[in-house]
């Protein structure tokens, strides 16, 4: 069967689609010293970008008490917060970051993996 222009175009485009560099996931995580609440939170969110962003991502760790500013900024009240700059829109989430069932709708992500409670 010959190929016509459409079929041609069609699989350019799925190519393409295929071959697109996936955007990156800005995240912050605002945290309250040195804490066992702290830590855990830091490691549930690496977790959480390893499995789902893939390597696509990039998670800075902000330690309130040492960067004040940062967090009067980005107009942190409580601790641990999580924020995704970026894609937009900018998403809060506030909390120990235990449920990652929360943490994918909160931060508008489709899980890859199997949610655990």
């Amino acid at each position: 069967m010959k190929a016509t222009p459409s079929n041609r175009t069609t699989k350019a485009f799925e190519r393409a689609l295929a071959a697109r560099p996936t955007e990156k996931c800005v995240l912050r995580l605002y945290v309250a010293g040195a804490t066992d609440r702290s830590r855990k939170a830091i490691l549930r969110a690496r977790h959480l970008c390893e499995t789902e962003f893939e390597g696509h991502y990039e998670l800075e760790v902000i330690d309130v008490f040492q960067q004040p500013i940062l967090a009067r900024d980005g107009q942190i009240v409580a601790t641990p917060t999580l924020v995704r700059e970026f894609p937009k829109p900018v998403r809060r989430l506030i909390g120990n970051l235990t449920k990652t069932s929360g943490l994918f709708v909160g931060l508008d992500v489709a899980a890859k993996t199997s949610v655990r409670p």
